[in-house]
């Protein structure tokens, strides 16, 4: 088993990479669905507008079933971007988990 660490070690800077790419393109996608809360005639079936809806929509769903609408408004992108934002900065932000372990290597 002691083989399987250094393994492990020599791809933790690309899953740091990837991870952290792929955290921000989320963050984003959250943010932009954000802004069309405010925009609620947008089809998300037409134009590029499925490349936000998609990565999305999924979890917003599931979060709509918990938390209501507030006043009319629907909060759960912000929940959802404020939960991107917590994972990417825990493991890959200047003192996230995998940064850290990179460090100390």
């Amino acid at each position: 088993m002691s083989f399987v660490t250094p393994f492990i070690l020599q791809g933790l800077p690309i899953l740091h990479v990837v991870l952290g790419i792929a955290l921000a393109i989320w963050t984003l996608t959250f943010l932009v669905r954000i802004v069309m809360t405010w925009y609620p005639q947008v089809n998300l079936s037409k134009g590029f507008w499925p490349l936000i809806g998609l990565p999305t929509e999924p979890f917003l769903a599931l979060t709509r079933r918990i938390v209501p609408p507030i006043g009319g408004v629907d909060v759960t992108p912000v929940i959802w971007l404020g939960l991107v934002s917590l994972a990417r900065e825990l493991l890959v932000g200047q003192q996230g988990v995998l940064s850290q372990i990179l460090l100390g290597k």
